[in-house]
């Protein structure tokens, strides 16, 4: 048995049952046209948190409703909550720019009653903005955790879509309908993933003590120099590069806090 993953009807069966199987998700799909994302590196990326909020010991990941994250562009599939509520129990906050998006992930989170109170949902009004507007001044999270769009445009996206269809097999006469779906706002915006990620940076100096971990997705490898530099140049305590692989897609999470420097622990750049 095998699965088209050219066919993005194939994908959404596929993710349906593993999170059924995996994680006792009965309810879920998203919305025509929306991103479906690979089940498998969204879980990695929550693992990785987790290791990191443990401080690398396996007995001490915290676990439960206490631990509170926030998920900068839940969207439509509202992913990452439901994987981190099943796996870990935590409450999550998930903020969304796109209505359409929002609404759904809400209506997830209704059809499963396992999630309902330990998802919220906030609209972020500004296309510019990451925390302003949505978070109370005093408010805070063990981590936040970004998937940002990494296209810098739109040709830039679409370039990307016939890129995948060739790996998948499919010739350029294809119909250049990506397997995993995704509007605008979720693959590209202007300056594309480092633009994204040095407002998220700009903004956790600001609000330094929103989040115990800032952390991040970036995919492209050859933007990782640029924003080691600008996390040095804000003066982070402590930043981690974290390499992430699931096939043959590379990506790596970035994470940095402000707080204290932990006792024996040297600042700075650390990839584990």
């Amino acid at each position: 048995m095998s699965i088209d993953f050219a066919n993005p009807s194939a994908v959404l069966a596929l993710n349906q049952a593993l999170l059924k199987l995996s994680y006792g998700i009965a309810q879920w799909d998203v919305p025509p046209g929306y991103l479906c994302p690979p089940i498998p590196g969204r879980a990695d990326y929550l693992h990785h948190l987790a290791d990191l909020l443990s401080g690398g010991v396996d007995a001490a990941i915290p676990r439960g409703p206490s631990v509170a994250i926030l998920d900068i562009g839940v969207g439509a599939s509202c992913i990452y909550p439901l994987i981190g509520v099943r796996e870990y129990g935590w409450r999550f906050a998930g903020t969304e720019l796109d209505p359409v998006a929002l609404r759904h992930a809400q209506q997830i989170v209704a059809g499963n009653p396992a999630l309902v109170g330990l998802v919220e949902f906030r609209q972020q009004r500004s296309a510019t903005a990451i925390f302003q507007s949505v978070l109370a001044p005093c408010e805070s999270f063990a981590a936040c955790i970004c998937n940002p769009p990494f296209h810098t445009s739109a040709e830039a996206a679409a370039a990307g879509t016939h890129r995948k269809l060739r790996n998948l097999g499919q010739s350029q006469s294809s119909k250049p309908v990506l397997n995993f779906g995704g509007q605008p706002a979720e693959l590209w915006c202007r300056g594309g993933e480092v633009a994204f990620i040095r407002r998220l940076i700009n903004e956790s100096v600001r609000r330094p003590q929103t989040c115990r971990w800032f952390t991040t997705l970036l995919s492209k490898s050859a933007h990782l120099a640029e924003i080691e530099h600008v996390l040095a140049s804000v003066r982070a305590t402590e930043v981690r590069i974290i390499p992430m692989a699931q096939g043959q897609k590379q990506s790596r999470m970035v994470a940095w806090t402000f707080f204290p420097e932990p006792v024996g622990r040297r600042a700075g750049a650390l990839r584990v």
